[in-house]
């Protein structure tokens, strides 16, 4: 195939023999029983013929995707009547994304490089890099289409049968691309008796792959629960708490009216109505991470530290699945704000929250249980709205320390997108990876949040990881989705599998049969009329005594909304923010005046967090002080701040 030239306009030219037939792609539609005419059959020969080799050709093309994807880059080859693309053109060797059968596709030009085929009920949008290029492609489509119509007429002997086909790949991959990122591994589940481990089931050393599964066994069995049948719930005598709020009541805004002008911004610097809120604060939304803490009494509780972190991860994963159906935003807390969860008698931990910064929004939060282990995190929160979606970015680490051992975790959040701001449902999704590592035993555990996709096969919310010894060898596997559970298998034998279609190299890993380490609580009746919260989430705002008078709570924008009277919360955070910002005022003004006197201004200081360089990472955080159950013991609150 040799390079086609640019078109010509004058005689002789290849456009004046297209123009020969003003309409080429309805002209040489084949009609239902009936034989071509032997001046159309001139026709179609012409232009078949008048340039040799035009009907093959190969280029880059833009294709429509989706609005997610938008156009995308793809590889085209036009050969025999059929336009196929690929991804790259390495991909021409083993995967076709498609193929569109000429002879019964429509051909049309949208603008000066679009090209629209319509073939089987299907419509393709395609783009050229110049009005040029699209000319050159839809020359060659004309006459690709024009020589497989002659070629069909001759084969049929002039009768129409003809059957619709845009593709020769299945239903499900005929019109849709993959995912851009394929797994990097594939697991293959084997039999759990060492004993039938033969002679060529070898790793990669030549040793024979004898492992003690009792012991994983015993670690990841789960406690089965008598309360909804779920693994890890421990059964135990609880103070009773409430399993209500009011209703949610039927409010309808325009969220687009509202956020049309805010595109690019600051989400925190955008005044909203209570109306997108649910009745929780940040600080609130922060401590629901503990939804799933007897996952880390259990990690306490494990001898091997590679099985510790297999739950670990499985709490880090836990966290989101609160999110699935909460597509409503918590209230942005107040400075000096603070939540405090105390669960120390049911248990065995207890919770402090406190938002140390207000531009940029920060929360500081210090958990001990007395079950083995200390958890802490400052999370900043950055959010964009940019038209189509929401993007929300926490910022910050989080750290976990067991007691006994002193292993000590690091990890950090992945980004949630709320979907549909402009139109039809919201729906959020998180995407992105979570590199887990115990700082004392340099073991790993690398996670990989799938985003979703229309065009993937793969289950929605889909979780992967692979958790590394010290050594950087594999051993556990970790599968499952943000929303509903999480499994681990023992890795037994690693070998090299075929390449990806990007040429990277897949591993394909043997795996005894996969143990569960965590599953959702189902949501209680009537969920959806209580925004969707959880056991845990429903308790959140339950008023209780001898609490700091700053906690959320108390808060009472918050608290009428929770009684379903939004207009008066509305009216009450819009004086919460001015205060706040009269607050903010004066204390700028005292700083200006204390420079220009000379004097030292020392700035907003946190009530019970203090900022220090973090020895494990090096980052400046904010670490719990001390002082807050000491005070709440001895009812002392005389040092927090009047907020509400």
């Amino acid at each position: 195939m040799g390079k086609a030239a640019a078109p010509c306009s004058g005689s002789g030219g290849i456009l004046s023999v297209l123009s020969a037939v003003p309409c080429l792609s309805c002209k040489l539609q084949p009609h239902k029983n009936r034989r071509m005419s032997d001046p159309l059959k001139s026709t179609v020969a012409a232009l078949a013929t008048a340039v040799p080799g035009y009907d093959t050709y190969k280029g880059w093309l833009f294709k429509w995707t989706n609005y997610l994807k938008g156009y995308q880059r793809r590889w085209f080859v036009l050969s025999n009547g059929l336009l196929s693309y690929y991804r790259t053109k390495a991909e021409m060797a083993h995967t076709c994304r498609g193929t569109i059968n000429l002879a019964t596709a429509h051909i049309d030009t949208e603008d000066s490089c679009n090209i629209v085929l319509t073939s089987g009920g299907r419509t393709y949008h395609l783009k050229a890099s110049s009005e040029v290029e699209r000319q050159r492609w839809v020359t060659g489509l004309e006459l690709a289409k024009a020589k497989a119509i002659r070629m069909m007429h001759d084969q049929s002997g002039g009768v129409r049968p003809l059957k619709v086909e845009t593709s020769d790949e299945d239903e499900e991959t005929e019109y849709f691309d993959a995912m851009e990122d394929t797994p990097a591994f594939i697991t293959v589940t084997r039999d759990h008796n060492p004993s039938r481990i033969s002679e060529g089931n070898l790793n990669e050393a030549g040793r024979s792959c004898h492992i003690d599964w009792k012991l994983d066994a015993h670690v990841f069995d789960g406690t089965q629960a008598k309360e909804n049948n779920t693994p890890g719930k421990e059964v135990m005598q609880k103070k009773k708490r409430r399993t209500r709020i009011p209703d949610k009541p039927n409010y309808s805004l325009n969220l687009w009216s509202i956020m049309k002008n805010c595109i690019g911004k600051e989400l925190s610097k955008i005044p909203m109505p209570v109306n997108f809120n649910e009745p929780l604060s940040m600080l609130q939304r922060l401590t629901e991470d503990l939804e799933y803490h007897e996952l880390l009494d259990k990690a306490a509780k494990c001898e091997s530290s590679l099985e510790q972190i297999c739950y670990i991860a499985a709490f880090s994963v836990s966290s989101y699945s609160t999110t699935v159906h909460r597509t409503a935003k918590p209230f942005n807390p107040l400075l000096g704000e603070t939540y405090e969860l105390d669960r120390f008698e049911e248990y065995g931990y207890r919770s402090l929250c406190e938002q140390v910064s207000h531009h940029p929004p920060a929360a500081a939060h210090h958990v001990y249980s007395r079950r083995g282990w200390t958890l802490w995190q400052e999370i900043t929160i950055a959010s964009k709205f940019r038209g189509k979606y929401l993007s929300i970015m926490p910022l910050g680490a989080i750290h976990l320390l067991f007691h006994s051992s002193g292993n000590h975790y690091v990890w950090r959040k992945v980004t949630s997108t709320v979907h549909n701001i402009i139109v039809g449902k919201l729906w959020i999704d998180q995407s992105g990876d979570i590199d887990l590592v115990n700082l004392k035993t340099k073991e790993t555990c690398q996670l990989k949040f799938t985003p979703y996709s229309y065009f993937s096969r793969d289950i929605p919310r889909k979780v992967t990881g692979v958790v590394t010894d010290c050594d950087n060898k594999a051993q556990y596997i970790l599968s499952g989705t943000w929303d509903e559970k999480m499994e681990c298998a023992k890795i037994m034998q690693s070998s090299c599998g075929n390449s990806t279609s990007e040429g990277k190299q897949k591993t394909v890993y043997q795996t005894l049969p996969p143990k569960l380490l965590w599953k959702k609580y189902p949501l209680l009746e009537n969920a959806e009329n209580m925004y969707c919260f959880s056991e845990l989430a429903l308790t959140l705002n339950e008023f209780e005594e001898g609490v700091a008078p700053t906690d959320s709570r108390l808060r009472p924008d918050q608290r009428l909304m929770e009684n379903g009277l939004w207009d008066e919360a509305n009216v009450e955070k819009q004086r919460l923010e001015e205060k706040q910002r009269s607050v903010r005022r004066r204390r700028e003004a005292e700083s200006a005046e204390a420079l220009n006197g000379g004097r030292v201004y020392e700035n907003y200081q946190p009530l019970w967090f203090e900022k220090k360089v973090d020895s494990a990472t090096g980052e400046m955080t904010y670490m719990y002080k001390g002082g807050y159950w000491e005070a709440k013991e001895k009812q002392d609150w005389k040092i927090c701040p009047d907020i509400f």
